[in-house]
């Protein structure tokens, strides 16, 4: 009878050693019945949640690309990458939009080889547009957008804000300003779904089922994504993109300043450090017109001074 229970178990029956927990429960009822010894329902429940524990702590839990319940390559083809998540071809291909593969020309820095072209391909538009995910479940989730600049090559060029469900989870996202040239970057957002609400960066609204993330037009160019997808789980869940040598620069640059203030702020004194925020710089530099040498238009001036001094000192003499 309890074997037979133990099969009518979803939550069990689906992890990868659940054949041989059921089977494993099945001989110790077969033997304790033998030995005529009751079957306390306590010790049942403690054993199964034992085995439980046991399977999930081995990896008996659901992968990664399990966990994705929706993924898109925006403006280009379907791709499996290397952690085995699917992304579709664009849906809006010919309905919205532009799709765009200018950045297949070049490597992009922090993405794997095989992965790059979720990152060289992009869909945007002239106005806001976006895409809708269906959501049945409630739950944690993660919303993860991945970009890469691949026209401009200065910050200031292409800025926009991304919604979700008139949320703003991203505000003036500027992708050079944040990681520079033809460099992967992800943008990802938290968010909850629990008894018909939508709660995301403390901002809670009515959820319909749907999830709509939105790319909002700005001062600067056009919006644009170039992949993202939804999944079950948590920030430690996501799977991170290669280091970044100007970012790690960066943050030890953060880590040194925070100090700093911390000292200053034991010894009474306030940091009143005006310095600029170090900004991540990838691709050749652009050479700034303003910085030429202007030392040989000034000498022919200080001839012109050396020569007229002594003259009117000697017109005053006379």
């Amino acid at each position: 009878m309890l074997a037979n229970n133990l099969l009518l178990m979803p939550s069990l029956t689906q992890l990868p050693w659940a054949n041989w927990c059921v089977s494993a429960c099945t001989k110790l009822c077969m033997a304790m019945r033998w030995v005529k010894v009751p079957l306390v329902p306590g010790l049942v429940v403690a054993v199964l949640s034992l085995l439980a524990e046991h399977c999930w702590a081995d990896g008996g839990g659901p992968n990664l690309a399990e966990r994705v319940i929706w993924a898109v390559n925006a403006g280009g083809e379907a791709h499996t990458d290397m952690h085995g998540i699917h992304f579709k071809k664009d849906p809006l291909e010919g309905k919205l939009g532009k799709a765009s593969d200018y950045g297949v020309r070049l490597p992009i820095l922090r993405s794997s080889p095989e992965d790059q072209v979720l990152y060289q391909t992009e869909r945007y538009n002239e106005d806001t547009f976006g895409y809708e995910v269906p959501i049945r479940e409630e739950g944690d989730y993660i919303l993860v957008m991945k970009y890469a600049e691949v026209y401009f090559a200065q910050s200031q060029q292409k800025v926009f804000d991304v919604r979700l469900n008139d949320h703003v989870v991203v505000k003036d996202l500027d992708i050079f300003e944040r990681v520079g040239h033809s460099t992967a970057h992800d943008e990802i957002v938290p968010f909850s779904i629990r008894r018909g609400k939508l709660s995301v960066q403390g901002e809670v609204s009515t959820f319909n089922g749907k999830l709509t993330v939105e790319f909002v037009k700005g001062y600067y160019d056009n919006p644009k994504v170039c992949a993202l997808y939804v999944m079950k789980g948590t920030l430690d869940d996501v799977p991170k993109l290669q280091p970044h040598p100007g970012l790690e620069k960066h943050e030890e640059l953060e880590e040194e300043e925070e100090e700093e203030t911390e000292v200053g702020e034991e010894g009474g004194k306030k940091s009143t450090s005006t310095a600029p925020k170090y900004k991540v710089q990838s691709g050749p530099r652009t050479p700034n017109p303003y910085a030429a040498d202007n030392s040989s238009l000034m000498f022919p001036i200080l001839v012109a001074f050396g020569v007229f001094i002594p003259t009117l000192f000697c017109l005053c003499r006379l």
